[in-house]
């Protein structure tokens, strides 16, 4: 069992959640990953590790609560436990001294591109981070990241802070950096990991994006979380989560993510319905 040392919701549905795992915080490496299960006979979900603790033996994920698993994840206590933390998984993000390195990241992938911006910037690199949300409210970690990147630029999608828009308006963020982009590295949302792909592709900087297809063993066995890039098939669990965003096929991607959505869709609402008739039921006694 591992005990849970802080979970709290850091920004409205992104919850911060963090676990003593001393026996895999030492193996750590930026861009990998962790399965976690919030009961014994529950799903298997993978999440990216925002950062860890090594004298104190912690990690933390950063998460948004869409699901049911997600969901008794994030209404854990401090105190409380889960019975699994798998890892660390995955290849971690390739970090050299680039030169000049954008590191973009958007709702959880403002945390995960913590690590990796942090790692970059301890080799030399010149670390610019750009954060993307629909609002200024919904950024966070910003002292962060501060501390790890030359600069730190916003983008909100109504305008309060930053350059107003969506990640297209990268190209205009890359003219203005004053040099050479060398790299872009992304973390977020397929929607935000495409979107800079495809405006960085006619700039020809190299683009690299960690991947969150729908994962089962993350061993590479059960070959859900298989990616194309071009005719050459990957998984993303073993070969990844971090590809060349110019060469995935997003088309692809974007169907196998639905293939599941019924199945996904109707444990979420048995779950509410349940908590809904709990909550008359506990209404009704209260009453009598």
């Amino acid at each position: 069992m591992f005990n849970v040392i802080e979970s709290n919701m850091i920004v409205p549905n992104l919850h911060l959640l963090t676990l003593e795992a001393p026996e895999i915080v030492p193996e750590i490496q930026p861009g990998q990953f962790v399965i976690l299960r919030a009961e014994q006979d529950g799903e298997r979900i993978p999440l990216s590790i925002s950062d860890w603790d090594l004298e104190a033996g912690t990690l933390s994920v950063i998460f948004m609560n869409v699901g049911v698993t997600t969901g008794k994840l994030a209404a854990l206590k401090p105190g409380m436990q889960i019975p699994t933390v798998v890892g660390p998984l995955g290849i971690k993000t390739e970090i050299e001294n680039f030169g000049t390195v954008l590191c973009v990241g958007g709702c959880y992938g403002i945390g995960s591109i913590f690590p990796i911006a942090r790692a970059l910037k301890e080799l030399g690199n010149r670390v610019i981070s750009v954060i993307e949300a629909r609002s200024n409210y919904l950024f966070y970690w910003e002292d962060k990241l501060k501390q790890v990147s030359d600069q730190l630029l916003y983008i909100t999608r109504d305008g309060t802070k930053g350059y107003k828009g969506h990640v297209r308006r990268l190209p205009q963020i890359i003219q203005s950096v004053g040099s050479k982009v060398d790299r872009v590295i992304v973390n977020g949302c397929s929607l935000l990991v495409k979107l800079s792909s495809d405006v960085t592709r006619p700039l020809e900087i190299k683009t690299i994006v960690s991947l969150a297809p729908i994962m089962i063993d993350g061993t590479g066995m059960c070959g859900v979380c298989r990616v194309s890039l071009g005719e050459t098939t990957r998984f993303a669990c073993v070969h990844g989560p971090d590809f060349d965003g110019h060469e995935v096929n997003w088309e692809e991607l974007a169907q196998r993510r639905k293939m599941y959505f019924n199945e996904e869709s109707v444990p979420l609402q048995t779950s509410r319905c349940e908590e809904h008739a709990e909550k008359i039921l506990a209404e009704h006694l209260n009453l009598e």
